[in-house]
């Protein structure tokens, strides 16, 4: 099945991965690693004290109010959805492209109980798990909180969340603050945890 999407970009509104600048703030509209955690549960045959659901979900609506939430177009600099290869793959990207490094807060990053303790259970890093219903904004620091809040308030984005920064650190890489003080590198990943599905 071949899909296509067309419509109109407000005047003044450019997104992509280059536009990344140094002092960007990265959001996460909620929990992440819902949507493989549940497929390969399924797939598996995996039975947990829990049932994980997908988070599949049009976004439109709540990127249109991360857009209403400031007078300023040019405040959102890179939208993503961050499926196949997870959050990982997508900031990964997005580092590499505008050439600049992408700093996470481990502790800041959603995930909900359930999904951590099953990726610690089969050794996966929910940094690498699909998402289908989740995007990831990288927005100017001083309209973050304005755009938060917006997304706070649509019914999905009450989970998002500020998880990391553009530096210039590390540049071309995705690095992470761990609880303990430390820094890891999160590379892309290599290869797939689950076969295609779309």
């Amino acid at each position: 099945i071949n899909t296509a999407g067309s419509g109109e970009v407000p005047h003044g509104i450019h997104i992509g991965p280059t536009q990344a600048q140094l002092g960007d703030v990265v959001i996460v509209s909620g929990t992440i690693g819902d949507h493989g955690m549940a497929i390969m549960s399924v797939r598996e045959g995996l039975e947990f004290e829990t049932t994980i659901e997908s988070d599949c979900a049009p976004l439109h609506t709540l990127v249109q109010a991360m857009l209403e939430s400031t007078n300023n177009p040019t405040a959102i600099h890179v939208l993503r959805d961050p499926t196949r290869g997870g959050l990982a793959a997508s900031l990964n990207e997005i580092a590499r492209s505008s050439k600049l490094g992408i700093t996470l807060t481990e502790s800041a990053i959603p995930i909900t109980e359930q999904v951590q303790s099953i990726c610690e259970l089969l050794g996966l890093d929910p940094l690498h798990v699909a998402n289908e219903g989740k995007l990831v904004a990288i927005v100017d620091k001083d309209y973050a909180p304005h755009i938060l809040q917006a997304m706070q308030q649509h019914p999905l984005g009450k989970n998002a969340a500020i998880i990391g920064t553009v530096t210039d650190r590390n540049r071309g890489y995705l690095t992470a603050r761990t609880p303990i003080g430390g820094t890891r590198i999160i590379p892309m990943p290599m290869g797939e945890q689950l076969p295609r599905i779309c």
